[in-house]
């Protein structure tokens, strides 16, 4: 078969995901996969053990903006229902495909194995034709689905792929032709050419057509493994083939020349077009519930970041399934501004704004719309986050230790590009160590300019400087003990929230006062 990379006047084409060589696969999730809730949302779009093997693809973010640019054209022409529809067809027919492939390669018995393998064949020139047909009349805007048409196009019409397509047509008509007769006679089948006789299908069913009134209850049984001939079948297969032995022959020469006849290129493509079709498929059930996604602009170098009506996918699955409202979001730092500094009641969304933050950044640079009305996000070379851990026995170390452990790891790898996420720091001390140490970890932070959110209980630390914006946990106004789950981007009112729910409860100075007397 072809080679994906040719020469001369031949259209290059190498992947869908990458416009030039294909990246890396880890295997492992990233560090901050479980802190973010992505683990849930990757599991959610391409489940442990998919045919495609998608999970690799979404655990590796993009450092080039070409790329992303790359893989979100490819994704808007997907969104497009007949681009959609043709990449849909194209992925039932090498399914087929892989359904005939395995139940080949365990055949006992050679002519099945043969004929299973032809009809894979079949099945992949059929969807390859379809596929290279119904993308020339589309109109393709995206660079990789482009390449990949013209690519398709070149392939289908080259030598190699149509003396493929004619030869697998030749076969399956030769075989399909073969005619013959089984004629059973007390426990003994015997198998002969077809001589003429007369087919009393037709009579018989006329016959009887009259006495049929209404459809007979079935008291068929399903009878499992339906790809296998049985030994009988088998017997009749390999008599037919003593009889008829040409066709046979060219089927044997048929395998054996293309054992594997799936061109590298069309296998890549099979399974990378998957990503786009199963985040999408994804995307679906909440468009569904009316919340919305966004292509976000996303820069290298601006760090004045802002997204509008947002929110927690890993989040918003669980309350969809429960039918509850999902609270949607806004944040923005502008010019000098670097980090978000939230605080307010518990339970009040506040750690979900900050994994908002690290999901919606992790997805962009995969190339992903993301949630949100519009977005505007910076393309970081590594994310850190540093959520609250249980105490270890097994480290010998104490939680306060094991924070600022953890904390002076991130600093000494993290740069200017980068993204620190940290949530509820040293809560295992006392309110003025914390309030010390949070004020040194911050400004640390700042002194290296990256783009950081910090969820804590210490209002002091949302007003440091003029790099930090305080957001706020919002209650509601008539029942302090309501939280609203929105984030509102004003001053810190610790202080306020406590004298509201003092005054709910009635022990204010003046509730106080009324109750002891004069």
């Amino acid at each position: 078969m072809d080679s994906p990379h040719r020469t001369g006047n031949t259209p290059s084409f190498v992947s869908i995901l990458f416009p030039a060589t294909p990246g890396e696969e880890p295997a492992e999730d990233p560090d901050f996969f479980h802190d973010l809730n992505l683990h849930r949302i990757v599991g959610a779009i391409a489940p442990h053990g998919n045919e495609y093997n998608l999970g690799p693809f979404f655990r590796v973010g993009l450092t080039d903006l070409d790329t992303i640019a790359y893989r979100q054209e490819v994704m808007r022409d997907l969104e497009r229902p007949e681009v959609r529809k043709a990449v849909d067809s194209f992925a039932e027919g090498m399914q087929t495909l892989r359904q005939h492939l395995p139940a080949e390669a365990k055949r006992q018995r050679e002519l099945e194995r043969q004929r299973w393998l032809l009809a894979a064949v079949e099945s992949y020139v059929a969807a390859i034709e379809e596929l290279s047909r119904t993308l020339s009349e589309l109109q393709i805007e995206s660079r990789g689905l482009g390449a990949f048409a013209r690519w398709l196009e070149e392939h289908a019409r080259s030598e190699a792929f149509r003396a493929l397509s004619t030869e697998a047509r030749t076969v399956a008509a030769a075989l399909q032709a073969i005619r013959y007769c089984i004629v059973i006679h007390e426990g003994s089948v015997t198998v002969r050419l077809y001589d003429g006789e007369s087919d009393y299908t037709a009579e018989v069913e006329e016959t009887f057509h009259k006495f049929r009134e209404s459809a007979a209850k079935s008291y068929r049984s399903r009878i499992e493994d339906t790809w296998s001939m049985n030994h009988i079948e088998a017997q009749i297969v390999e008599r037919v083939a003593l009889l008829v032995p040409e066709p046979f022959r060219a089927l044997a020469s048929f395998c054996e020349r293309h054992a594997d006849f799936i061109e590298s290129t069309i296998a890549r493509f099979d399974r990378e077009i998957q990503f786009y079709v199963a985040y999408l498929k994804y995307l679906e059930r909440f468009r569904n519930a009316g919340l919305s996604f966004c292509y976000p602009e996303v820069s290298a170098e601006r760090k004045d970041v802002a997204v509008r009506d947002t929110f927690d996918l890993a989040l918003a699955e669980t309350l969809l399934l429960e039918r509850a409202k999902v609270v949607c979001n806004d944040f923005r730092l502008e010019g000098a501004e670097r980090v978000l500094v939230i605080t307010g009641p518990n339970q009040g969304g506040k750690t979900t704004l900050a994994r908002i933050f690290g999901q919606l950044h992790y997805l962009a640079s995969l190339g992903c719309p993301v949630p949100g009305q519009d977005a505007r996000l910076f393309l970081c070379d590594r994310l850190f986050t540093h959520f609250e851990r249980e105490e270890k026995i097994t480290s010998l170390r104490g939680k306060l230790e094991d924070d600022l452990v953890r904390i002076r790891r991130i600093l000494d790898q993290a740069d200017s590009s980068s993204i620190v996420i940290v949530n509820e720091i040293f809560s295992s001390t006392t309110a003025d160590d914390a309030a010390y140490l949070g004020r040194e970890v911050l400004a640390r932070i700042q002194e290296l300019d990256l783009l950081c959110v910090c969820v804590t209980f210490l209002d002091e630390l949302a007003t440091l400087s003029d790099k930090t914006v305080s957001m706020v946990a919002g209650v509601d106004a008539k029942d302090p003990a309501r939280r609203t789950f929105r984030i509102e981007r004003r001053p810190p009112d610790g202080l306020a929230y406590a004298l509201a729910i003092a005054e709910k409860h009635h022990v204010t100075y003046r509730w106080l006062l009324e109750r002891i007397g004069p």
